[in-house]
């Protein structure tokens, strides 16, 4: 017994980086069963025609719950692992991590405003709003950014919703079988989302004014949730300097929308409050022995 439980506090550990790489820089009634293919563009639409497209043929949803499959790969350490995720749209979401036989490991949950992370075998979490940790990332995310990532959908960055009025605020170019929509935000992040025919987005790409940092989130094999094409892996990568620091495939299996979700992020009382930047070092201290 005492051999397992080594070997899972070595999993924990080796989870904990890439998880804090994964959801602090990027800060689904039925089984899906029918393949949706990607299709070229036909023709050239205009500016708001094309994003009252965009808008309309958004996934909708209320709630959602999913089983989705995490292949995580980051310098050193490849695994991978079973995640249920649950989420209340523009409120929060949750994601559970069992990576041995069910048993829950991690568990993190984003709110509009803050994080938290559970860390079961390391007996300890973090508790912290968004605004806290600005400077301890080279790229910053608010919750909507995020909820959208994971939900394939277009954004305007640091806004809950888009407009018609907003509309503007995108430089669209459709050439070729695909169209560009490129923006930036206050702080000089630029945002490219790649769509193809029928406004479904296939990428998004952000960037940090200097190049060096960079994201890149990638939708494929479209299937009918509930009858709306939702892509059933998402491929993220980091990058630093344009070479690829690590990411995460996800892989969903079961999405159900709109049925009555819980959440619940108790704490046991003996576990220790940490920051992130205490995550951070003792992960370099274990790096480096």
């Amino acid at each position: 017994m005492l051999k397992t439980n080594n070997y899972i506090r070595r999993g924990s550990l080796a989870y904990l980086p890439a998880l804090v790489l994964f959801f602090i820089l990027a800060l689904s009634g039925c089984k899906s069963s029918k393949k949706v293919g990607t299709v070229e563009s036909t023709g050239v639409k205009g500016h708001k025609e094309f994003f009252e497209q965009m808008q309309e043929s958004a996934f909708e949803y209320k709630t959602l719950s999913a089983r989705l499959n995490a292949e995580l790969d980051v310098p050193g350490n490849k695994m991978s692992s079973r995640v249920d995720l649950k989420m209340v749209k523009d409120s929060a979401f949750q994601l559970s991590v069992q990576p041995f036989l069910g048993i829950e490991i991690f568990r993190i949950e984003l709110s509009v405003d803050s994080i938290k992370v559970l860390d079961r075998m390391g007996k300890r979490y973090i508790a912290d709003n968004y605004a806290n940790l600005k400077g301890q990332t080279p790229i910053e995310f608010n919750f909507y950014n995020l909820q959208a990532l994971f939900t394939n959908q277009l954004f305007l960055p640091g806004q809950q919703h888009i407009s018609p009025k907003q509309y503007n605020r995108f430089k669209l170019k459709q050439e070729g079988p695909s169209s560009e929509i490129r923006v930036k935000d206050a702080m000089g992040l630029l945002y490219t989302f790649i769509a193809d025919g029928e406004e479904k987005i296939l990428s998004t790409f952000v960037t940090e004014p200097s190049d060096k940092y960079a994201l890149q989130w990638n939708y494929s094999d479209f299937r009918l949730t509930d009858g709306q094409p939702f892509p059933m892996q998402m491929n993220v990568y980091v990058m630093d300097d344009g070479s690829s620091k690590g990411g995460v495939i996800l892989n969903y299996s079961r999405i159900q929308t709109n049925v009555p979700v819980k959440m619940d992020f108790s704490i046991p009382a003996k576990y220790k409050r940490v920051t992130l930047a205490q995550i951070i070092k003792s992960l370099t201290q274990t790096k480096a022995k």
